[in-house]
């Protein structure tokens, strides 16, 4: 494994900080790839500090409150210089699937409640989880404003929507960064998304960058997944699915020995070589694979071999959608 610090900075919109060229997300944190442990989780969070790490993404649905508790913890006394980013958006339905509110008064009631969690006064990156067709992306867009204005929020983002609604997002206020899935499997809309935020000064901050596991080579055992791994459900996972996208990973697989790096690290530089405006967040439990991860900021790719890289998964190449049926409503709207 590799012990890299990071000194890469990327930065999140025209006016938004520098962060760490890879950050953490954070979603692991909270049980959704199986039990987790939170002092292990806040021993993570030191490590990825001192490893030069300063970018730090939470939800107020990652256990519903517990992630960003267990963050704001581990950032105490150490909140000078870290970036917390966290989302609003998701509401739970229990038994169902989540519902969305991105009505107005629902924007301050949830930011309140998140800087409580956190324990902060001010949050750094504060994005709409998922989009609320219901409600007008101007009317949401505006409440957030205003959280800036009252100097609980310093910049915006918005997560998995399409790029006409980011365009009239922006015009509200200057959205720093937006969030969607991006990998070398899953990339399609990202791709559509870029042309967009790449024009306006946007970033583009990667989630799953790593396929949930399944372009760093740690496959799950089905049979016998942890309760609460959310994996089981994905269709990537799935059947003559996931044989397919298995066969398509052992040509990365193949390019990263011939690399001498590990696959994980090697789709982590194809993205940092997309360009600039790209972030990615890749997610662990383990102090082990967050080392793993930032070793990709040594990896030294060409042109030629982020074409190769391409080309061995070709856009759109990927089996199964990027969730369940019922996610899949959620998403890219």
């Amino acid at each position: 494994m590799s012990n890299t610090v990071v000194t890469e900075r990327r930065r999140l919109g025209k006016t938004g900080p520098e962060v760490s060229a890879i950050g953490l997300g954070c979603m692991s944190l909270s049980g959704v790839y199986g039990t987790s442990d939170d002092q292990a989780g806040i021993g993570l969070i030191h490590r990825a500090i001192e490893l030069g790490v300063d970018h730090f993404d939470s939800s107020d649905m990652y256990g519903w409150g517990q992630n960003e508790e267990l963050l704001g913890r581990a950032l105490r006394g150490r909140r000078n210089g870290v970036v917390i980013a966290t989302k609003f958006g998701q509401t739970r339905q229990p038994g169902g699937a989540n519902g969305v509110d991105g009505r107005p008064a629902y924007v301050t009631q949830a930011c309140e409640a998140s800087l409580k969690r956190l324990g902060v006064e001010v949050i750094d990156l504060y994005y709409q989880h998922r989009v609320d067709p219901a409600v007008p992306v101007e009317d949401t867009v505006g409440a957030m404003a205003r959280l800036v204005e009252q100097g609980k929020v310093r910049h915006l983002g918005l997560c998995e929507a399409r790029p006409e609604r980011i365009r009239r997002a922006h015009a509200v206020h200057p959205i720093a960064a937006v969030q969607s899935e991006f990998s070398l499997l899953y990339r399609q809309e990202a791709t559509e998304i870029r042309k967009l935020t790449g024009d306006l000064g946007i970033a583009f901050v990667a989630y799953a960058p790593l396929g949930r596991s399944l372009l760093a080579g740690v496959i799950p055992d089905f049979a016998n997944l942890a309760p609460g791994d959310t994996r089981g459900r994905h269709p990537r996972f799935m059947g003559d699915n996931f044989t397919k996208n298995r066969e398509l990973v052992a040509r990365v697989e193949a390019i990263a020995a011939e690399k001498g790096c590990t696959p994980a690290q090697l789709v982590l530089a194809w993205l940092l070589a997309q360009g600039p405006d790209v972030i990615p967040i890749p997610g662990t439990k383990h102090i082990a694979r967050l080392e793993e991860n930032l070793g990709a900021l040594s990896v030294r790719l060409t042109p030629a071999d982020t074409d190769r890289i391409s080309t061995a998964i070709p856009m759109g190449a990927a089996a199964g959608t990027r969730y369940p049926e019922g996610g899949m409503r959620g998403v890219f709207i």
